[in-house]
């Protein structure tokens, strides 16, 4: 599948990998969320795992169609949210990529991806998980955003406890990915 496949266009906000800085354009409502999920460096790479093969999305109950199997700088994805015909697409571009490093604490991995013509906003999110010099491990959601046109504006409400339910959904995910392997 070509990226021309998955999304078509170029990138429609300004500021493209602010989310890297934990930065926003003016004018952008901001979103940062951070959830502990748990400990040690094997939860830290499990994680980090399902961020960069597009896991935690589809823990997120999104459908994900992708130009690479794994996130890369430049990848391209679709992911939509709801039924059928009822499902809003999502079109993103890849914007920055940090990988896990082999060993050291403190550390972060993830990914960055922004808008793309035909998404329901214009704007940047970002997840990373990190571990910390005593091994605690956290995911941190960053997003900035607006809505994309004057008819997403007008359910503002909707549009963003529609953000925060898919923010809790991915949350849920990297829960799930943390304690995979381990015993009750």
């Amino acid at each position: 599948m070509t990226s021309r496949q998955v999304a078509k266009g170029a990138l429609n906000y300004p500021g493209a990998g602010s989310t890297e800085q934990g930065t926003a354009p003016q004018g952008y409502a901001q979103v940062l969320e951070e959830a502990h999920l748990g400990n040690g460096m094997d939860v830290y790479r499990r994680v980090a795992a399902g961020i960069l093969g597009w896991d935690l999305h589809r823990r997120a109950g999104l459908r994900v169609r992708a130009d690479s199997p794994t996130v890369v700088p430049g990848a391209r994805v679709v992911s939509g949210f709801g039924v059928g015909p009822f499902r809003l697409p999502a079109p993103c571009q890849v914007v920055w990529v940090r990988e896990p490093l082999p060993d050291g604490t403190p550390q972060s991995a993830g990914f960055g991806y922004g808008t793309l013509p035909g998404h329901p906003a214009r704007g940047e999110e970002s997840f990373e998980v990190r571990i910390n010099k005593a091994g605690d491990v956290s995911l941190r959601i960053t997003a900035f955003s607006k809505p994309a046109n004057w008819f997403y504006a007008t359910g503002g409400r909707v549009t963003r406890a529609a953000q925060r339910y898919v923010t809790s959904r991915y949350i849920e995910g990297a829960r799930q990915l943390a304690s995979e392997g381990t015993s009750p």
